[in-house]
Parts: structure tokens; sequence; C-alpha cells
């Protein structure tokens, strides 16, 4: 048997509400620097931050968090219902890559082929998991 949910019966503190949809929908996203190089520096990892939060904004999405270490970023994400995962991460990816390697051209160094990223990534609902924890897991990260 289906259990009706009313409105009052759902969570409707992160519940987002378009003209004829509402939504609550999270990705955490993890991406690697291709041949996982220890290069981002905590400046690298603040330009990051900025360069998502532009990408996101492009995209109507919200950026939540992000979090990165020498070889990787976790990124923490809103989308709309209507937005494809892949193009976002290819967007956030190519954009990130292309401007991060002109602002330090030490990158250069190790990826003077182009491409800053990895091709894989990782990239999954957190519904199931309560955001405070994965905010938490991306903090300690």
């Amino acid at each position: 048997m289906y259990t009706k949910y009313t409105k009052y019966q759902r969570n409707t503190q992160d519940l987002r509400t378009k003209k004829f949809v509402e939504y609550s929908l999270h990705l955490h996203l993890v991406i690697i620097t291709k041949y996982k190089k220890k290069v981002f520096t905590e400046t690298m990892c603040e330009r990051l931050h900025f360069y998502f939060n532009r990408v996101c904004d492009d995209f109507g999405c919200k950026l939540v968090e992000s979090r990165g270490e020498k070889d990787y970023v976790h990124v923490l994400i809103e989308p709309l219902p209507h937005t494809t995962p892949s193009r976002l991460v290819n967007s956030l990816k190519g954009v990130s890559s292309r401007i991060l390697r002109q602002e330090f051209p030490e990158l250069e160094q190790d990826y003077w082929k182009g491409g800053l990223w990895s091709p894989c990534y990782y990239i999954a609902s957190c519904r199931g998991a309560p955001l405070e924890i994965v905010q938490k897991f991306i903090e300690n990260q």
C-alpha cells in the first residue's frame, strides 16, 4: 500500500519551489586531478570555490559546499530538476581547469598537455543521508 504524503508531512525546510515543481535535490561530487598529482594550494582551492560558484549560478544551481585537498575536490550542489549532472560536471571541470591554469602558471609544468582533471569522477545523490553529515564529511576531508 502506498502512503499518501501531504505538503505538511514532508520536510519543507529544504524544499525548493519553481512554477510547476517542488523538489529537494542534492549532489555530492568528487573530482580528482589528472595523474592524482598533489598540486592544489589553499589559494587554488579558494579560487576553485569561486569558479564552481560561477558555473553553478550559470546553471541556476546552488553551490552548498566545496572543500579541496591537494589532489581532489568534494563539492555539494543543489541542482535544478532539469539539470543534467554530466553537463554540469563537464562545465565545472572545463571552466575551472582553463581559468585555474591561466591564473596559476605553475600548473603548466604538470599539465602542459592541457586538462587539469581526471576524466573520472564520483557523483551521488545525497538524499539518503542528512545533509549535515555530508557537509561534515566534506569539511573533514
